[in-house]
C-alpha cells in the first residue's frame, strides 16, 4: 500500500502548511468548499499579534545577560572577576565586579527600557477593536485575535489590522484609495481593485455567504510582490479561478481614503505580515574606528599578558635565595611547600593578571556608546538641515556609524530624485518628425489661455494628422495615473467641463508630467470607471475606451502596455518606454528623425520615451489575453511567465514618437559636489538613465567640466573593438599623462594634470565583472580599478539595482579598502544603499523605501556637504581623541603598578587602595573626556564648510594610526615614569621618629605605601585631567564644569573617605592618609613639579610640530586667531 499521501496529510496536519510546501489555501470565512472539492484540512497559522520587543518579564534577565557577555571585552572582565574570587588575588573582587557591575546595569538598563516602550506600542497595536463578519454580523473584537481567513470590515481613514485580499468596497467600480506612508513613505493614493466575481458583494449577509479559496504564497517581506489566485465556487459548478497580484493585497499598516468601507479576507496574520517581516534588522555595519579600537586592545592585551609573564618570571628568580623565600617572619606551612611549582606558577600568572588588568578599559565601550548615541541628536538637531519645502529633517537610523561620515573616501549618488528634483516638466514632443512645443507651464499650474500648440516644424498632412491624434490618444491612455476625487456633475467632474486642468496623482512623476503635457495640447483624461477610460479630445467630445489588459512596467523591460477596444470595436495595443526598449521592437514609422530628435534632447539632459502602437484582431487579442492569463493565474514562476507572454505580444510595432521631460537640478548640487571633490572624495554617478541624459546633468552639476576629457568605456565601444583592447587603450591613455600616481593624490581640480572623466554603461561592466574568455582566472576588474581612480570622476549608465551594488562592492574590496557611501532616494537604490560602508537616503517623490534600509536620511542632495565636511568631520576628530585618551590614561594608571612590582619583591602588592582602582574609570575621568567627545570643535563649523580640504587632514583613518597609537602609548609610559619615580625620589630618605613612625627628610610626611600611592594616583589624576584641558580647543562653560568639577570630587572624595571611619569596612587602610600628605608643603610642590614634567613633552611636541609640519587645520586656526587680532 502506497503510505505517501497519508504520510503528506499527516505532515501537512501537524507541521502546518508553510512547512511543507512554498504555498497556502485559505478557507474564506472559514466556509469549507462544496461537496466533491479537495478535504477540507485545518491549517495552523499564528494569531494576528505583532511582538517586536526582544524580552519577555521571565527572559529578560539571562538573554541579556547571555547577549552582554558575548562582547569579548565583558567576557574577559567576567573571567577577572571568577578568577578574583576562586584564588588569592592582590585586589579585592570588588574592583573588577564593581565597574562590570556597572557597566551592565546601565546597558541592561538602556535596553530594557527601549524594549518597554516596544511592548507598550505592541500592546496598543494588539488591543485596538477590529470589525469582522461572524454568521452574517458584524462583530467587533480585539486586533490580536484575528485568525486567518476572517472576513474583516474596515471603514475610511482605518489602517488595515492585517494583510488582506480586497473582496468588495463601497465604490462601485470595486476599488479602494490607500496610502502607504507608514510602509514606504508614500502619500500619494494607491488605487486597489476587488476581484470580478467579489466585487458585487456591499453588505455582511452577501459576503457571508461566499464560498472561496486562496491559494497564495509563503509570506515573504516585499512590499510589492505577491501572488496567489482565488477559486470562487457558484453552486455545485466547477469554480472560476481569478489571479491575485500586489494590487488586490491590502498590507497592514496602511490607511484606507477617499473610501466609505471595504471588505477582505485576512491571509497573512501577526509576525507573518509583510510589515511585520520588515522588522527585520539590517546587517550590522561596522566602523574604521571601531576596527581599529579592537586591533589596539588586542594589542594592549598582548602588553598585559606579557607584564604578568616577566613579573612571574622575575618573581621566581628573585625568591630563587632561600631567604628571600622564606623570610623569618614569613615561614611556609608544610602543604605550601610541597605544592605543584608549575600549579604555583600558574596561580601567581593570574593574580598578576588581576592585578595589571586595568590597561583594558572596559568602561571605554559605554562611554563609546554613550558618545554615539547622543551625539546622533547633535544632527538631528541641525536647523540648516531642515527643509522646508518637504518639512523633514535628517534622521539617524544608527548611530554605530557616526565617525564613517568624517572618512568617506567614495560617494555613490543616483541621479534621478537625488542629483534632481525628480519634479517633471514637460518640454515637447516629437510626432512623425513633427516637433510639439506647448506653452510654459509654472511650478505645476499651468497659465491661463495657454491651450494653443506651438509648432516649430511645418504641420502634419493628413495621413500624419491620424498618427498625431494615436500618439496624443496613446498618452492619454498608456498610464496609471489617478485622477482626485472633485465635486462631481452627472457623474463628471465640474473642472473637467470647463476644460480647466485635473489633478493628477501617480507613483511616478513623469506620468503625471506627460499626462498634463498632452492635456495642454488638447486632449485629457478624465477618469477611469468600470473599466472603461474617458478622454476628452480637441473637438470636446469624450471618447470611451474599455480597458482590456494593462502590461504593467518594470524596470528590466524599461515600458509599460495597456490593451483598450474603441467604441468602434477597434483594439489597440499602445506601448510607451524607454528608447532602447522601444526601436528594437519597431517595425516601421519615420525611425531615423525620431531618434535623432531623442538623441538631441537627451544631450540637453531630458528625459525621453518613445511611444508606439500596433492594431490587433479579435483572434490575436484572444491568443494575448489567454497567454497573460495563464501566466497570471501560475503560482510558481509568475514573473518569469509574465516576462516571456510581454515579450510574445510587444512586438512589430508601429512608432507614433517620443516625449521629453526635463527633471530639473536640485538647489545647490553643483556646489555640494565641487566642495566634496575639493575634500578629496571621489563622487560617481550610479543611474539607469542613458548616456546622453546622464552626461548633460553631470556637466550641468559640475562634475564633468568644459576641459574633463571623457573617456567611453560603452557597449558602442566593445562592439567596434574587443574589451581588451578597449581597456589597455583607455590604461595607456590615463598612465601617459598621470605617470604612475593615482588621482587619490590630487585634488580632483588640479590644473597640473588632465582631468578625466569616464563613461560606462551596464552591458560593459557585465563584460568586466565576467571572468576572461581565456579562461583564466584573472579578469578585467584591476585594469578598470587602475583606470576609474586616475579619473577625476566617473558615470556608470543604464545601470540595474543589482549593478549599483556590484559597483559599489567592486571599491569597497579594492586593494585600498576605501571608506564608501551611497546615496539615493528610491527602491532602486536600496542594494546599493545597504551595500556601502555609510547608506544615506533622500526622503524624495519615490517613497521613502531608501530613507527606511540607509543608516542615515536627509532631505535634500545639498544637505550631504554639512553632513560629511562638518558633522563627520567632528565626530571623527572627538572618537578619535576619546579611544587614544582612554589608552593614554589607562597606561599612566596601570604602568606604576608594574613599575611597584620591582620594589615590592614581586609580591603583587597593589599601589593603590581598593576605592581608586574601582573609581579611577567611572568617577575620576570619565566625564570630562565625554563632555569633550560630545562638544569639541577643533575649528568651528563655518570654517569647515568653507574650507574643504581640512577634510583630508583626518582621511584614511589618520588620527587612529600606529604612528599616533604608539605616541600616546609611549606618552602614557613616560606620565607613568615621572609619577612613579618622581613620588619615589620624594619618599627617598626616611628617618625614624620619636614614635616609631617613619618619616621622609624631603616631605617630611609620613612614609609608607599607601601615602605613596595616593601621592602617585594624586598626580596622576591631576595630569590625565590636565592633558585633556590642554587639548580642548572650544571651551564652554560646561567644559569648565566637568573638567574642574572632577577634580574638586576626587578631593572631596578621598577627604570623606580617609577622614571618616566607615563602619561597613573591616579595616581602613586610607584613614587620615589623604589629609596628611597635603598638610606637608614640599609634597604640594612635588605634585606640581611632577604635573608640569608630565605635561611638558607633548605641549613641547605640540609647538614645534605647529612651527615645523603644521597640518592644514593648524594653519587655519593661525589664521582665524591673526584675523581676530588685527579687529
Amino acid at each position: 500500500m502506497d503510505c505517501s499521501l497519508l504520510r503528506t496529510l499527516v505532515s501537512r496536519y501537524c507541521a502546518g502548511e508553510e512547512n511543507w510546501v512554498d504555498s497556502r489555501t485559505i478557507y474564506v470565512g472559514h466556509h469549507e468548499p462544496p461537496p466533491g472539492t479537495e478535504a477540507y484540512i485545518p491549517q495552523r497559522y499564528p494569531d494576528n499579534r505583532i511582538v517586536s520587543s526582544k524580552y519577555t518579564f521571565w527572559n529578560f534577565i539571562p538573554k541579556n545577560l547571555f547577549e552582554q557577555f558575548r562582547r569579548i571585552a565583558n567576557f574577559y572582565f567576567l573571567i577577572i572577576f571568577l578568577v578574583q574570587l576562586i584564588i588569592d588575588t592582590p585586589t579585592s573582587p570588588v574592583t573588577s565586579g564593581l565597574p562590570l557591575l556597572f557597566v551592565i546595569t546601565v546597558t541592561a538598563i538602556k535596553q530594557g527600557y527601549e524594549d518597554w516602550l516596544r511592548h507598550k506600542a505592541d500592546n496598543a497595536m494588539n488591543q485596538c477593536p477590529v470589525h469582522f463578519i461572524q454568521h452574517g454580523k458584524l462583530v467587533r473584537k480585539q486586533s490580536r485575535k484575528l485568525r486567518v481567513g476572517d472576513i474583516v470590515m474596515v471603514k475610511e481613514d482605518e489602517t488595515f489590522p492585517c494583510d488582506l485580499i480586497l473582496l468588495s468596497s463601497s465604490r462601485g467600480d470595486g476599488t479602494c484609495f490607500v496610502t502607504t506612508a507608514s510602509l514606504d513613505g508614500e502619500s500619494s493614493h494607491k488605487t486597489y481593485y476587488a476581484v470580478q466575481d467579489t466585487k458585487a458583494f456591499h453588505n455582511e449577509r452577501e459576503i457571508d455567504a461566499l464560498h472561496a479559496t486562496i491559494e497564495c504564497e509563503q509570506p515573504q517581506p516585499d512590499l510589492y510582490k505577491f501572488v496567489g489566485r482565488i477559486n470562487v465556487y457558484h453552486d455545485r459548478n466547477e469554480p472560476t479561478a481569478r489571479p491575485l497580484g500586489s494590487e488586490n493585497l491590502l498590507l497592514r499598516g496602511a490607511t484606507l481614503k477617499n473610501t466609505e468601507k471595504i471588505f477582505g479576507v485576512a491571509i497573512y496574520t501577526g509576525m507573518e505580515t509583510k510589515m511585520a517581516l520588515n522588522y527585520q534588522a539590517k546587517s550590522q555595519k561596522r566602523s574604521a574606528v571601531e576596527k581599529s579600537m579592537n586591533v589596539f586592545l588586542i594589542v594592549y592585551l598582548c602588553i598585559l599578558i606579557s607584564k604578568a609573564l616577566i613579573n612571574t618570571v622575575l618573581k621566581y628568580v628573585w625568591q630563587s635565595e632561600p631567604f628571600r623565600d622564606e623570610p623569618w617572619y614569613n615561614q611556609k606551612t608544610e602543604s605550601e611547600r610541597k605544592r605543584n611549582l608549575f600549579l604555583r606558577a600558574f596561580t601567581d600568572f593570574l593574580a598578576f593578571m588581576v592585578l595589571f588588568n586595568y590597561i583594558i578599559p572596559v568602561s571605554m565601550y559605554v562611554t563609546v556608546e554613550m558618545q554615539k548615541f547622543l551625539g546622533s541628536y547633535f544632527l538631528t538637531w541641525d536647523e540648516e538641515m531642515f527643509d522646508e519645502d518637504t518639512g523633514e529633517g535628517p534622521l539617524v537610523n544608527t548611530s554605530d556609524l557616526n565617525e564613517e561620515l568624517g572618512q568617506v573616501e567614495y560617494v555613490f549618488t543616483d541621479k534621478t530624485g537625488t542629483l534632481t528634483e525628480n519634479n517633471m516638466e514637460f518640454i515637447e514632443c516629437c510626432i512623425e518628425g513633427h516637433v510639439y512645443v506647448p506653452h510654459v507651464i509654472c511650478n505645476g499650474q499651468i497659465l491661463h489661455d495657454c491651450t494653443g500648440i506651438d509648432m516649430i516644424d511645418s504641420s502634419p498632412g493628413g495621413s500624419g494628422k491620424e498618427r498625431e491624434e494615436l500618439f496624443f490618444r496613446a498618452l492619454c491612455l498608456c498610464h496609471t495615473v489617478q485622477v482626485k476625487d472633485d465635486d462631481n456633475v452627472d457623474g463628471l467632474k465640474k473642472n473637467q467641463l470647463s476644460r480647466k486642468p485635473c489633478v493628477y496623482i501617480s507613483s511616478s512623476p513623469d506620468e503625471v508630467a506627460l499626462v498634463e503635457g498632452i492635456q495642454r495640447l488638447g486632449y485629457t483624461y478624465l477618469r477611469l470607471k468600470d473599466n472603461f477610460m474617458e478622454i476628452l479630445n480637441r473637438e470636446n467630445d469624450i471618447e470611451r475606451f474599455e480597458l482590456l489588459e494593462v502590461l504593467s512596467f518594470d524596470s528590466v523591460r524599461r515600458r509599460m502596455s495597456v490593451i483598450v477596444k474603441s467604441s468602434t470595436g477597434d483594439i489597440f495595443l499602445f506601448c510607451k518606454g524607454a528608447d532602447s526598449s522601444i526601436f528594437p521592437r519597431v517595425k516601421e514609422g519615420k525611425i531615423d528623425q525620431i531618434r535623432s530628435r531623442v538623441e538631441r534632447n537627451a544631450v540637453e539632459g531630458l528625459r525621453t520615451l518613445c511611444v508606439a502602437y500596433k492594431k490587433l484582431t479579435e483572434k490575436e487579442y484572444y491568443s494575448a489575453h489567454k497567454l497573460l492569463q495563464n501566466a497570471k493565474l501560475a503560482l510558481q514562476d509568475r514573473e518569469k511567465k509574465l516576462a516571456e507572454a510581454y515579450e510574445k505580444i510587444e512586438r512589430d510595432f508601429i512608432l507614433l514618437g517620443a516625449t521629453a521631460v526635463e527633471d530639473r537640478l536640485q538647489e545647490k548640487a553643483a556646489d555640494t559636489i565641487e566642495a566634496l571633490q575639493k575634500a578629496g572624495i571621489n563622487v560617481w554617478v550610479l543611474t539607469g538613465d542613458k548616456m546622453e541624459t546622464a552626461a548633460a546633468t553631470c556637466y550641468a552639476c559640475k562634475l564633468f567640466r568644459r576641459n574633463t576629457q571623457i573617456l567611453e568605456l560603452t557597449t558602442k565601444k566593445i562592439e567596434e573593438q574587443s574589451l581588451h583592447d578597449v581597456l589597455f587603450d583607455l590604461s595607456k591613455t590615463v598612465l601617459r599623462h598621470n605617470g604612475s600616481l593615482t588621482r587619490d593624490s590630487f585634488s580632483g581640480l588640479s590644473t597640473d594634470m588632465q582631468d578625466y572623466g569616464l563613461i560606462i554603461d551596464g552591458a560593459a561592466l557585465s563584460l568586466i565583472m565576467k571572468p576572461r574568455q581565456d579562461g583564466s582566472s584573472g579578469n578585467y576588474r584591476e585594469l578598470f580599478l587602475e583606470i576609474c581612480r586616475n579619473c577625476s570622476a566617473v558615470l556608470c549608465c543604464r545601470m540595474a539595482p543589482l549593478q549599483k551594488a556590484q559597483i559599489v562592492k567592486l571599491i569597497k574590496l579594492s586593494k585600498e579598502h576605501p571608506i564608501t557611501l551611497a546615496i539615493g532616494d528610491g527602491a532602486n537604490d536600496v542594494s546599493m544603499i545597504l551595500e556601502a560602508h555609510v547608506g544615506i537616503g533622500i526622503i524624495g517623490k519615490e517613497g521613502r523605501q531608501a530613507a527606511r534600509n540607509s543608516d542615515y536620511a536627509i532631505a535634500k542632495f545639498k544637505h550631504l556637504k554639512k553632513m560629511l565636511l562638518v558633522h563627520g568631520h567632528f565626530y571623527y576628530v572627538r572618537i578619535s581623541e576619546l579611544v587614544q585618551y582612554f589608552f593614554y590614561k589607562n597606561v599612566c594608571f596601570i604602568f606604576p603598578q608594574f613599575l611597584y612590582q620591582f620594589f615590592c619583591g614581586f609580591s603583587q602588592q597593589p599601589l593603590y587602595d581598593t576605592a581608586y582602582l574601582t573609581l579611577y574609570n567611572i568617577s575620576f575621568t570619565s566625564l570630562p573626556i565625554l563632555l569633550y567627545s560630545l562638544m569639541e570643535q577643533h575649528v568651528s563649523a563655518d570654517t569647515l564648510k568653507r574650507e574643504p580640504s581640512l577634510y583630508r587632514d583626518v582621511a584614511k583613518n589618520a588620527l587612529l594610526r600606529w604612528r599616533a597609537f604608539i605616541y600616546w602609548t609611549f606618552l602614557g609610559v613616560f606620565d607613568a615614569v615621572v609619577f612613579f619615580f618622581g613620588a619615589y625620589f620624594l619618599f627617598e630618605n626616611t628617618i625614624v621618629t620619636s614614635n616609631g613612625q617613619l618619616m621622609t627628610t624631603n616631605t617630611h610626611m609620613m612614609f609608607g605605601n599607601w601615602t605613596f600611592g595616593t601621592l602617585v594616583f594624586t598626580v596622576l589624576v591631576f595630569t590625565v585631567t590636565l592633558k585633556l584641558a590642554l587639548d580642548t580647543q572650544y571651551w564652554t562653560w560646561i567644559n569648565h564644569f566637568m573638567i574642574w568639577g572632577s577634580l574638586l570630587f576626587y578631593i572631596i572624595f578621598s577627604l570623606l573617605w580617609g577622614g571618616i571611619i566607615w563602619p561597613f569596612l573591616n579595616y581602613q587602610r586610607m584613614y587620615y592618609v589623604f589629609m596628611q600628605m597635603l598638610s606637608s608643603g614640599p609634597a604640594w610642590l612635588g605634585i606640581i613639579l611632577l604635573i608640569t614634567v608630565s605635561l611638558l613633552p607633548d605641549v613641547l611636541k605640540k609647538v614645534l610640530c605647529r612651527q615645523l609640519w603644521p597640518t592644514a587645520t593648524e594653519r587655519i586656526q593661525v589664521k582665524i586667531i591673526f584675523v581676530l587680532q588685527s579687529l
